[in-house]
C-alpha cells in the first residue's frame, strides 16, 4: 500500500497535530533521533517506538530535530510521562559526517534528498543535554550505536582525544547498550511495578553513574570487576588498553560480569549483558506492525538513501562470532548469534513482495555477516565459558556449528516465491566458513551446496567478501584468515561460473592503515590483486571507532591482549601514501610508487606492478648491442 492510501496515523505521531488525532493529551516516551524517521525494522528508533507501543504506550518520535533554533522541536510534546529516548542514529553520528580523513561528508543517508548538515556532531550528547535543560527532572535514557560503543572511557578520533562515558557529557540518566529491546521492556515492567526511575539500578545491559555517596546495587547474581579509572587512562595509555581487554570479553560472555570505572567523583556502572535474543524474541521485534515506509512528510523533500537500498531487503539474523579487531558489531549487538525463524523470514518476504512498487526483486536475504544464520555452540555449556572474541579466528571453533543448510532452505523459498524473479544475497560472506575443511565436513554442513545455490541463483553479479588484506602479519592482527582462504574460494567461484555460463565478479573490500601495516604490505597487498586480475573498488582507510581492538591499539601503541607495541600509521600523509598503493594502476601513482618501493626491502615489486622501467630498459639494450660491436 502506498502512503497515499494509508492514514497518518499508520505511522507513529511525529507532530502536535498527529498526537490530537489519536485523542492524545499526554504522551508517555518521546524518542529523539538523529536519523529521519523511517518505519521499518531496519531503522532502531522504528523498532524502539513499536515496541513501547505493543506495550500500550503513547509513544511520539522527533526525528532530526533542529538543535540550533529555539528548540521548538525539543519543546513541541512537552514532558513525556516516564522519560525521554535519546539516539545519534543507525550510524554514530561523526561516522556519518566525517571521512577518515576527517572532511565533512557532502551528504547524509539517513536524510530526505541524502542532505547534510541535519544533525549535529556528537548528536547524543547535544540532545541530551538540551532536554536536562528544559525539563530537568525527566529523565533521560541514551541508546543506539553512538551511545553503546561510548559506554565506557574511549578514544575519540575526530577530537583526537579520551573520553569519559557518554553519561558524563549528555547528562543521561540512564544508557542502553546493544540491541535495545530486552532491556528496555524489563525497564518498562519495572516502571509499571511502581518502581522509581532513579531506582532502577540492576537492569541488565544498562549504565549509569553513581555518586560518591552512592553504594554500589547489590545483585548476588553478578560478580563484579573494577577497570582502571578514567584518570589512570589518561595518565597512561597501557592502563588504557589493558582495559579493553575485560571490557570485550564482558561484552561477549553469555554470564558476564559487571564492570565498574571511576571517574573523578562519581562510579561508572555497566551491569552484564542479557542472554542471547531467542528465536521467539527477536520474531515478535521483526513482526510488529511497520509500515515498511518514510513517513509522508518527506514526501517533496526526495528520498532517502538508506531506505532506499534497504526497503526490499530482508535482515535474517543479528551479532557476528567473527571478532574482527576493527569491527564494532559483536560490541553492540553480541558475538551471539541470534536468528529469526523460518516463518517469520519468509512472513516478511511475502509482506515485501506485496508492495505496490516491488518490481521482483529482494536485494538481500541477510546479516552482519550474511552466512552465519542459525549458527551457534553445540554445546551451549561450552560457549558459556568461553572468554575468545572470535570463534573462527585463528580456526573455527570445534564447537561451532557451521552447518549452511537452514539458509539453503530459506533462499530456495523465498526465491519460490510467486512474485520474486530473484531473491539476492547483498551482505558480504564469511569465505573462511566455506573452503579448507574435509569433504566429510564440507558435505555434512552443505558447504559446497550453499557455493553452488549461492553463485548461481542469488548474486546480482556481484558478490562482497571482505578478506581485508593480504599480509599475514596485519591479518593476524585484524583477526582474519590467511588469504589463501580467499584463493581457494575465488576458484570455486569462477569454476562455477565457468560451468553455468555466468559473467559475475567477487568484489572484495580491503583496508590500509590498519593497526600493524607497513608500506611494505600494502606493495604486497598491489602485487597479489594485480595477479588476481583485480584493480580494486571497495576499499578503505582505516577509520579509528570506539569499541574495537584496533581502536585502541592506534591510539595508545599497544595491543591490549599482549600489551606489546603495534606501530601504526597515525598522521594523514602516512594514510594517504598506503592508500594510493589501492590504485597503483592509475599512471599518475607510477613513479611515486617507484620512489617509495627503492627505500624498502620489496623494491623488486616495482617491476611485478607496474612492469620494468621505462627509464632502465633503454639503457640495458644499449649496453648490449655495444657489446656485440665490439667483438
Amino acid at each position: 500500500m502506498t502512503h497515499a492510501l494509508r492514514p497518518i496515523t499508520d505511522w507513529l505521531p511525529i507532530t502536535q497535530k498527529e498526537v490530537a488525532r489519536r485523542g492524545w493529551t499526554e504522551l508517555d516516551v518521546v524518542l529523539i533521533s538523529g536519523d529521519a524517521y523511517v518505519d521499518h525494522p531496519a531503522f532502531g528508533t522504528a523498532v524502539i517506538g513499536r515496541l513501547l507501543e505493543s506495550e500500550g504506550l503513547r509513544v511520539a518520535i522527533v526525528p532530526q530535530p533542529n538543535w540550533r533554533d529555539d528548540w521548538r522541536d525539543f519543546k513541541k510534546f512537552g514532558a513525556p510521562r516516564l522519560f525521554f529516548g535519546v539516539t545519534g542514529g543507525c550510524m554514530d553520528p561523526m561516522v556519518n559526517k566525517y571521512t577518515a580523513n576527517k572532511r565533512l561528508r557532502a551528504n547524509d543517508a539517513y536524510t530526505p534528498g541524502g542532505q547534510a548538515g541535519f544533525r549535529p556532531d556528537y548528536a547524543t550528547v547535544v540532545y541530551s543535554q538540551i532536554l536536562k535543560k528544559l525539563y530537568p527532572e525527566v529523565p533521560v535514557v541514551i541508546g543506539g550505536i553512538e551511545a553503546s560503543l561510548r559506554r565506557v572511557t574511549h578514544y575519540d578520533y575526530w577530537a583526537d582525544q579520551l573520553k569519559p562515558s557518554i553519561l558524563c557529557d549528555s547528562g543521561a540518566d540512564l544508557l542502553i547498550y546493544g540491541m535495545g529491546e530486552q532491556p528496555l521492556l524489563s525497564l518498562l515492567h519495572l516502571l509499571d511495578k511502581g518502581v522509581r526511575f532513579e531506582a532502577l539500578r540492576t537492569v541488565p545491559q544498562t549504565a549509569f553513574l553513581l555518586d560518591d555517596a552512592e553504594a554500589l546495587p547489590k545483585n548476588k547474581h553478578w560478580d563484579t570487576f573494577e577497570l582502571a579509572s578514567h584518570e589512570d587512562c589518561l595518565r597512561s595509555k597501557r592502563a588504557f588498553a589493558s582495559n579493553f581487554k575485560y571490557i570485550e570479553q564482558e561484552s561477549n560472555k553469555q554470564y558476564a560480569r559487571r564492570l565498574t570505572q571511576p571517574i573523578g567523583a562519581r562510579l561508572l556502572v555497566i551491569n552484564p549483558p542479557f542472554q542471547t535474543m531467542t528465536e521467539q524474541e527477536i520474531d515478535f521485534s521483526f513482526d510488529l506492525p511497520y509500515t515498511r515506509l518514510p513517513h509522508p512528510k518527506y514526501g517533496k523533500r526526495g528520498p532517502i538513501p538508506a531506505y532506499e537500498m534497504i526497503k526490499f531487503s530482508v535482515n535474517m539474523h543479528r551479532g557476528c562470532f567473527g571478532g574482527c579487531s576493527f569491527c564494532t558489531i559483536s560490541a553492540h549487538q553480541g558475538k551471539m548469534v541470534a536468528s529469526r525463524s523460518k516463518a517469520s523470514i519468509l512472513k516478511e518476504v511475502d509482506t515485501i513482495a506485496n508492495m505496490d512498487d516491488f518490481k521482483g526483486y529482494i536485494s538481500d536475504l541477510g546479516g552482519p555477516s550474511g552466512n552465519m544464520y542459525k549458527m551457534k555452540g553445540v554445546d551451549q555449556a561450552i560457549c558459556d565459558r568461553c572468554v575468545s572474541p572470535s570463534c573462527i579466528f585463528p580456526t573455527v571453533c570445534y564447537n561451532l556449528d557451521t552447518n549452511h543448510k537452514p539458509m539453503l532452505e530459506i533462499y530456495r523459498e523465498a526465491a519460490a516465491h510467486p512474485k520474486v524473479k530473484k531473491a539476492f544475497v547483498s551482505s558480504g560472506i564469511r569465505y573462511d566458513l566455506l573452503v579448507g575443511q574435509s569433504e566429510a565436513e564440507a558435505e555434512a554442513n552443505g558447504y559446497d551446496d550453499y557455493v553452488e545455490q549461492l553463485v548461481s541463483h542469488h548474486v546480482s553479479g556481484r558478490l562482497k567478501v571482505a578478506p581485508e588484506h593480504t599480509s599475514d602479519n596485519v591479518l593476524k592482527l585484524m583477526r582474519k584468515p590467511s588469504f589463501k582462504r580467499f584463493h581457494a574460494f575465488k576458484e570455486k567461484f569462477d569454476a562455477i561460473c565457468k560451468k553455468r555460463g555466468l559473467v559475475q565478479q567477487l568484489i572484495p573490500y580491503f583496508i590500509s592503515s590498519h593497526p600493524g601495516c607497513e608500506l611494505e604490505d600494502m606493495a604486497n597487498l598491489a602485487a597479489e590483486t594485480k595477479a588476481l586480475g583485480f584493480e580494486l573498488e571497495q576499499v578503505q582507510d582505516f577509520t579509528p571507532t570506539p569499541m574495537t581492538v584496533a581502536t585502541v591499539i592506534y591510539y595508545s601503541g599497544y595491543h591490549p591482549y599482549t600489551l606489546k607495541p603495534v606501530r601504526t600509521a597515525k598522521t594523514q600523509p602516512q594514510k594517504r601514501e598506503q592508500k594510493r598503493f589501492f590504485f597503483w594502476y592509475k599512471k599518475e601513482n607510477h613513479g611515486w610508487i617507484r620512489q617509495v618501493l627503492q627505500q624498502t626491502p620489496v623494491a623488486h615489486l616495482a617491476d611485478r606492478l607496474l612492469g620494468p622501467s621505462q627509464t632502465a630498459k633503454p639503457f640495458e639494450i644499449k649496453r648490449k648491442r655495444a657489446g656485440r660491436r665490439r667483438r
